[in-house]
């Protein structure tokens, strides 16, 4: 990814920019989010939930579609678009609603049906068990600690999807106690990439035709 593009990422989304709420809205719904996740809630681990929603997409060919390194110049992987959590939320402690997030991620970027053992999403979770049981924030670990390498952590990657942003936006979701996304988070950055990657899509496909 460019400096550029990770510089929109990180300047459109942040946590006080109205265009974090607004592309959770687009990639959710028009509906009452809340309700519509209260029903569909989970209360298996969140490892658990993550897998099996994500195997599910990936078996009905929902998942990763990798392509020839070419295919993949200029568009926004997961891998990156974690890292530019890192630069938007990274002084954030990871709870579990970021963990599942992150789990979803991974899922999809490797297109496995199991977490990658010493990879982001077990870093992750581990972190987010960890910070449960730790008092003060500052000695809590933050997601620019589990973020700020993502890319390298990860055994394969591919461009961000909306469909990969539904997901990692629903896990965040069913995860958080108040069925929230957090703004600026993983969730807000993989769609910010998403959204990107599509209209990217539709620029060089104009070009193309013209």
């Amino acid at each position: 990814m460019s400096q550029e593009q990770l510089f929109k990422i990180t300047q459109d989304y942040t946590p006080e920019s109205d265009q974090t709420k607004n592309v959770i809205a687009d990639f959710v719904g028009h509906g009452n989010t809340q309700t519509a996740m209260a029903t569909n809630l989970q209360t298996e681990p969140i490892g658990v939930q993550v897998v099996k929603q994500e195997s599910q997409s990936i078996s009905s060919g929902a998942g990763p579609q990798l392509g020839s390194p070419s295919e993949h110049r200029g568009e926004i992987t997961i891998g990156e678009a974690l890292e530019a959590t890192a630069l938007t939320a990274g002084h954030r402690p990871v709870d579990y609603s970021d963990a599942a997030a992150i789990q979803a991620a991974e899922v999809r970027a490797t297109g496995r049906t199991n977490i990658v053992p010493g990879g982001v999403a077990a870093a992750a979770q581990s972190a987010a068990t960890r910070n449960a049981r730790v008092p003060r924030d500052e000695d809590k670990t933050k997601l620019g600690d589990i973020l700020s390498d993502a890319s390298a952590k990860l055994p394969s990657d591919k461009p961000v999807t909306r469909r990969d942003a539904e997901g990692v936006i629903g896990a965040e979701l069913r995860n958080d106690p108040n069925l929230c996304t957090r703004p600026g988070g993983v969730s807000a950055s993989v769609a910010a990439a998403a959204r990107l990657n599509q209209s990217n899509a539709l620029t060089n496909n104009t070009n193309k035709i013209n």
